[in-house]
């Protein structure tokens, strides 16, 4: 390699390492014109890529770093399909990328946990218990496929009895408040499953303060003041609808509280043949994100940003596409953003979703989440973020009522046919009858819901709440009703 040749390589690797990522792949691409047998240059470029969201590009580059011989191969194996997976929506590749990976190298653990997940997603449980296994049989006492092994067995089976045995005497050991954490809500689910309330909510409340520990000592959890200044943020800028005509196509969203049937909804309205699934997309808040001083800079964009946002997310949904169907993206939080979803599509329909209160507040309670949810953490904290959703979206139905349906969770499991009817009038579709059969479609679904829209209609979940009365009044400080 001359000087040049090393001068553009050291300079792209900084870029890279300063998270210049626009700068950094065009120092890269500088670089392997000049310099293309650079396997590990490609790698980078590959990782690159992906971050910029230009997946076919970085595929194409990950495929330059395994003809050139790439160490490591498998990683990129593992790469390729997480991109084929949760952005372009080729799970079969995906999997074939992950078999990939473990030919090369049988004892790869994170190509076993991700061929697992994407069982999970397809909805293969044998299929993902067989792949946790396997993780388990290389490192028995790996707290991740424990974890991820308790969601797929039958909790009330001889199995899941084991499992809760297997989960406490990892659980006093676990070697870190990351690993306790998952692992202590994996062992409340199955608890919980079997009817063993108490356990299960001592068990809840040691994984959520664990998994605040994890995020380390500058994590300063959920700040409700903040919070409330972002809601009256909104509330202050999107003061009155669109006035922008516009004929176009809009994608249906589906949002409301995260555990408030979201998911349900989509599998529902997937069933149609005049609607394809999104599934959880990220691209409303990504644009979002990139606004600066939101939510004022989107109540005041010109026609160029508007345009530009509106590029953006369309060809972020490209690969979901279908012909003339609709898509669905169901993105729960995503009612932060109705302002800006109306704003960018005029036409765009809205379905909120919501459920009993103290059901919702006790599923995020019990479900394992990042710490961009740190409402999450706290049933106090919950039901300050609840009260905030409550608030934002009466705001949106004064400005959007014609184009918000409610859809209640527990009116949609006892009453299934007429509220779908209602559901597809709003959306102006006509009733199919293999819309109620919606747990036996094919596809993937990414979702902490992944196993509970695969059965039929149930409303075991309605009223879940009961079983923990007693705890919920002493969180929240209120009767439990």
């Amino acid at each position: 390699m001359d000087s040049q040749a090393t001068q553009l390589l050291e300079r792209a690797s900084a870029l890279r390492l300063a998270g210049r990522v626009d700068e950094a792949i065009d120092a890269y691409e500088q670089l392997l014109e000049r310099e293309p047998d650079l396997p590990d240059s490609w790698y980078n470029l590959g990782w690159l890529l992906r971050q910029a969201r230009r997946y076919d590009a970085s595929l194409a580059a990950y495929r330059q770093a395994l003809d050139r011989g790439v160490s490591e191969p498998e990683e990129v194996h593992l790469n390729q399909a997480v991109i084929l997976s949760d952005h372009l929506a080729r799970p079969d590749e995906a999997e074939a990328e992950l078999r990939a990976a473990i030919a090369l190298n049988p004892r790869y653990l994170p190509a076993l946990l991700n061929l697992g997940n994407l069982h999970e997603d397809l909805g293969n449980r044998k299929d993902a218990e067989t792949a946790y296994r396997g993780a388990l049989d290389i490192a028995p006492a790996h707290g991740l496929a424990l974890s991820r092994l308790a969601g797929v067995v039958d909790a009330q089976a001889q199995t899941g009895a084991e499992l809760v045995e297997r989960l406490g005497r990892a659980l006093s050991s676990g070697e870190g408040p990351a690993e306790r954490a998952g692992l202590g809500f994996a062992l409340g689910r199955l608890l919980d499953a079997r009817g063993e309330f108490e356990q299960a909510f001592a068990t809840y409340e040691g994984a959520n303060r664990a998994s605040r520990e994890s995020f380390g000592p500058r994590f300063a959890g959920y700040d409700q003041a903040a919070h409330e200044q972002f809601v009256d943020r909104l509330i202050a800028e999107f003061v009155e609808p669109s006035s922008r005509p516009d004929d176009a196509a809009a994608p249906v969203f589906v949002c409301g509280m995260f555990r408030s049937g979201s998911t349900l909804v989509e599998q529902i309205l997937g069933s149609h043949s005049g609607v394809k699934s999104g599934g959880e997309l990220d691209l409303i808040p990504a644009i979002a994100a990139r606004i600066a001083d939101y939510p004022q800079g989107a109540a005041d964009a010109g026609e160029a940003a508007l345009s530009a946002w509106r590029c953006f997310y369309l060809d972020g949904i490209a690969p979901f596409a279908s012909g003339d169907c609709l898509i669905t993206d169901k993105r729960p939080d995503n009612f932060l953003h109705i302002g800006l979803i109306k704003t960018i599509f005029p036409n765009a329909k809205i379905i909120h979703t919501h459920r009993n209160r103290l059901d919702n507040l006790l599923s995020l309670y019990f479900l394992h989440l990042d710490p961009q949810m740190s409402y999450a953490l706290n049933l106090a904290d919950a039901a300050h973020w609840y009260g905030q959703y409550e608030r934002l979206m009466a705001h949106w139905k004064t400005l959007y009522a014609d184009d918000i349906l409610d859809v209640g969770y527990d009116a949609l499991v006892s009453e299934p046919k007429p509220r779908t009817k209602r559901l597809l009038a709003f959306l102006g579709l006509g009733w199919e009858d293999q819309m109620l059969d919606f747990h036996l479609r094919q596809g993937a679904v990414k979702t902490a819901s992944v196993w509970q829209v695969r059965e039929p209609l149930h409303a075991r979940s309605s009223g879940r709440w009961r079983n923990y009365s007693k705890q919920l009044e002493r969180a929240l400080g209120e009767p439990a009703r």
